[in-house]
């Protein structure tokens, strides 16, 4: 049976929806007062979770949220304070259409960013193929490989300004395994400058993880920075479920840590808010 297998069978979609009705307050909120203190302290308790278990199995986002979480983990790679040659890592999305060299693919992204920088295995590093002749085949293929490796220990996630996480945009439904995505305006937009600023060049679908994938993490790291993203992280924290805000189902994961800068929680209120602002200002 692959690692903790046992453990999400135990932690899987009934268990929990069972938590519904109070897995919301589990969220733990840590609210800094820069980007940059946020992404720099994040790096570091990564770093801390590989070499507490050196076989981790990682699950990585692009844009711009996680930029400098991979500046921070390659500088800390060059100090020697990173080894991530036992870990392993899948992507949780790419556009389709693109191959992995195309400046805009998420592939190329993450060479960019990361994969180049630091002592990653080649063969542990998963992630869609934008190209394959078959979307559908792809996406089995991709789960599958997920679930030999034992499923995410620590998913790093963004959340888009309407409340999509991965690429499970917002809709009538969400679907829980890895799937295409039609991509929104709104998402396409967001994209547009690894692609010359021309939207008509922003691909119009993408695959991606599903929502069981997110879920059956062990662990989910969320940033958000901006007051652009504070719809966002207030529906994902206090608003009802609904796949019309993907985040929102969030609240029914037993391991969640938020991290913000003060815009993106500046729709947030309460008194855990309260403790995360003091815990972070050294008050």
């Amino acid at each position: 049976m692959p690692r903790g297998a046992t453990h999400r069978a135990a932690g899987g979609l009934a268990t929990f929806a069972a938590r519904t009705a109070y897995a919301g307050r589990l969220m733990n909120l840590r609210v800094f007062q820069t980007e940059q203190e946020a992404a720099s302290t994040c790096a570091a308790r990564i770093a801390e979770a590989v070499r507490h278990t050196p076989e981790l199995v990682l699950g990585l986002v692009t844009g711009r949220s996680p930029l400098n979480v991979y500046r921070n983990l390659v500088e800390l790679a060059a100090r020697g304070a990173l080894d991530l040659s036992r870990a392993t890592t899948f992507n949780v999305d790419e556009f389709l259409g693109l191959p992995p060299e195309d400046a805009g693919s998420f592939r190329a992204y993450m060479d960019r960013h990361l994969f180049r920088h630091v002592n990653l295995s080649t063969e542990r590093i998963h992630f869609f193929d934008g190209c394959a002749p078959d979307a559908e085949a792809e996406c089995a293929r991709y789960d599958a490989a997920l679930a030999a490796a034992g499923g995410l220990d620590l998913l790093l996630l963004g959340v888009g300004p309407n409340g999509h996480i991965a690429f499970n945009e917002p809709g009538e439904v969400l679907t829980a395994t890895s799937h295409r995505a039609r991509l929104s305006r709104e998402t396409r937009l967001s994209h547009v400058m690894a692609f010359g600023d021309d939207p008509s060049k922003v691909p119009m679908a993408a695959l991606t993880l599903g929502m069981a994938a997110v879920l059956q993490a062990r662990k989910v790291v969320v940033l958000a920075f901006g007051v652009n993203k504070a719809a966002a992280v207030t529906a994902m924290v206090h608003g009802p479920l609904t796949p019309r805000w993907p985040a929102s189902l969030l609240q029914l994961h037993r391991d969640v840590e938020l991290w913000l800068d003060t815009g993106a929680a500046s729709g947030l209120h309460g008194r855990r808010l309260d403790e995360a602002r003091t815990r972070h200002d050294g008050t």
